[in-house]
């Protein structure tokens, strides 16, 4: 079957069980390939996947448009957000008939479910960010070390990061700092309003950027070890990198590339400087499983663990396709 992309002024009621995509080029997604086999797997039956592309930060009303048919179509069964996390949960606000704690602390939505004709929104980031920081990087590697954190963009993805590594119940395996850099001052504000009620003895700067030579300074500025993400699309939502040509990294840095596909340059700058600087690359792919298979938990209402053998064979479906 082609695979099917649409966009707000194209949707259509869909004529059988129907799950979609929230993205800006959800085409190129290997989700494509990989949820019919996921499907397949799980005994989701007669499923579709749907595409629906949306420019970043577009006007409110396509968020609106986007949701309220899936509030209302019968067989669209639910959908993932990326990229329009936070634009789309503000625009949308009000649509939603349940909203869970952790969407309304962050003012963010990854997930779209139904449960007796009633539209929930949640936010799983914060555990599949935290299940693929986790893979690479447990928090034996952070307990005493006093990591600089360091992410570049202050979207949904960010906010949850911090969540996960800032919370008082890691003890000694928190950060010693959090710097979030953004172009958007209001993005930035909503990461240090909800940094504020999550830890506010961790210390949290918010840094408008104008340009690479921003990031480039504040990343001089951090400890060896220190953890450093790119959280900005750029490399898959648009082509480049946060950083400049000449960026360099902190020594023993545990560098994270939330993209998977793409131009990825900033994951190359990481991996020419990987062996010299001791660096700990990882790319964005294992948050990619935890991501996807959150949100079809959640809207199939089915179980999938987090680790084990069965969580080992979606992983290695989703390989093989790769």
């Amino acid at each position: 079957m082609t695979p099917v992309t649409l966009t707000p002024s194209t949707l259509t009621p869909a004529t059988h069980p129907t799950f979609y995509f929230v993205g800006v080029t959800t085409g190129s997604s290997s989700i494509r390939r990989v949820f019919p086999r996921w499907a397949d797997e799980l005994g989701l039956g007669d499923v579709e996947l749907v595409g629906i592309d949306i420019e970043p930060h577009a006007p409110a009303d396509e968020y609106r448009t986007v949701v309220d048919f899936l509030a209302t179509d019968d067989r669209s069964l639910g959908a993932l957000v990326t990229t329009h996390k936070i634009d789309l949960f503000h625009a949308a606000r009000e649509s939603f008939d349940e909203v869970d704690p952790l969407a309304a602390l962050m003012g963010e939505v990854s997930c779209l479910s139904k449960r007796q004709g009633q539209l929930r929104a949640s936010a799983k980031d914060p555990f599949s960010s935290g299940l693929a920081i986790d893979a690479f990087a447990p928090p034996a590697d952070w307990a005493g070390a006093r990591r600089d954190v360091f992410v570049m963009g202050a979207g949904g993805s960010a906010i949850a990061m911090d969540w996960h590594l800032s919370r008082p119940e890691r003890g000694d395996a928190r950060p010693a700092r959090v710097i979030v850099s953004d172009r958007s001052a209001e993005r930035l504000a909503t990461a240090e309003a909800v940094h504020a009620q999550v830890a506010p003895d961790v210390p949290f700067t918010a840094l408008l950027v104008e340009s690479a030579a921003d990031n480039d300074a504040q990343l001089a500025s951090l400890n060896t070890g220190a953890f450093v993400v790119n959280a900005t699309g750029l490399g898959k939502d648009a082509p480049g990198s946060p950083l400049g040509s000449s960026a360099l990294f902190p020594e023993a840095a545990l560098v994270w590339e939330l993209n998977y596909r793409g131009d990825l340059v900033f994951l190359e700058q990481a991996r020419a400087q990987q062996e010299a600087r001791r660096l700990v690359v990882e790319d964005g792919w294992t948050y990619f499983v935890h991501g996807w298979t959150r949100v079809i938990s959640e809207v199939f209402d089915i179980d999938i663990p987090t680790s084990g053998p069965r969580f080992e064979r979606l992983s290695e479906i989703a390989v093989s396709t790769r």
